[in-house]
């Protein structure tokens, strides 16, 4: 099935993309901040990038490619199917030396992510799901959660979204907890460790491709801050922020949004 096979294809991308890691982890790379404040990138986002770029366009060439690393064009609108990617998402904690920062990959059909797969390989955790095939977690299944009525559920956000202006009646009974990682943090919700994520601005593309799958076949409902489905490989390839938790806890969420 062509979903099985682009996923055989990203998780051989996604352990090369490991070892590269590996080798930079935690022995001072060379840093530097992007251009308009959009954050720090490493000599190891840089050679994850162009490996990636040359194995997996080489593997599906009439494949598009949306990449972090990768100056952005007009080229991939033309194609159905395009690679979404994201090197190392959570490049701060890379930077840091945790174990935390993921390898975020995903390839969309006309709008839609059909296969995922988020790997941190300091954590030997590799995430994996397709349109067809349930998620997994170092092939064993997982599950989103459902908290019980009586219990505080626990979300993933940075501490902007629990601003009193994000929310209608003040900020709700929510365990606030973070990940540097947006990837990670849906796939967290998928493993059921935590019961929601949340980013309340606009969201790039390649940090949430794959873990949105993930968490969606996990059983997760995943929208952007309106309630819709999201689609990629938008002309901008940017989302409006992101909600992921169990379907109960989701639509409580989006009630209580401002």
């Amino acid at each position: 099935m062509p979903d099985n096979d682009d996923l055989m294809l990203l998780i051989a991308a996604a352990h090369a993309s490991g070892d590269i890691a590996r080798k930079f982890w935690q022995q001072s790379p060379e840093t530097w901040d992007k251009d308009a404040g959009a954050g720090p990138v490493t000599e190891a986002d840089i050679a994850i990038d162009r490996m990636l770029h040359s194995d997996l366009l080489a593997a599906r060439p009439d494949y598009g490619w949306l990449s972090e690393e990768t100056e952005d064009g007009d080229a991939r609108q033309s194609h159905e199917h395009v690679f979404i990617i994201d090197p190392i998402d959570g490049t701060r904690a890379f930077i840091e030396g945790s174990k935390t920062f993921a390898h975020s990959l995903a390839i969309a059909h006309k709008g839609r992510v059909t296969a995922a797969v988020v790997f941190l390989p300091m954590l030997d955790k590799l995430y994996v799901a397709t349109s067809t095939m349930p998620a997994s977690l170092n092939g064993r299944p997982i599950s989103a959660s459902t908290p019980n009525p009586d219990q505080t559920p626990t979300v993933l956000a940075t501490k902007d979204n629990f601003k009193p202006e994000h929310w209608k009646s003040g900020i709700p009974p929510l365990e606030r907890q973070f990940r540097s990682s947006l990837a990670y943090r849906l796939c967290l919700v998928a493993e059921g460790r935590f019961d929601a994520m949340l980013t309340l601005r606009p969201t790039w593309e390649w940090d949430v491709a794959a873990g949105d799958l993930i968490s969606q076949r996990a059983g997760a409902t995943v929208t952007d801050m309106a309630g819709a489905k999201p689609v990629y490989n938008n002309p901008h390839p940017q989302l409006n922020g992101m909600i992921a938790a169990g379907p109960p806890l989701h639509k409580t969420i989006c009630t209580q949004l401002a």
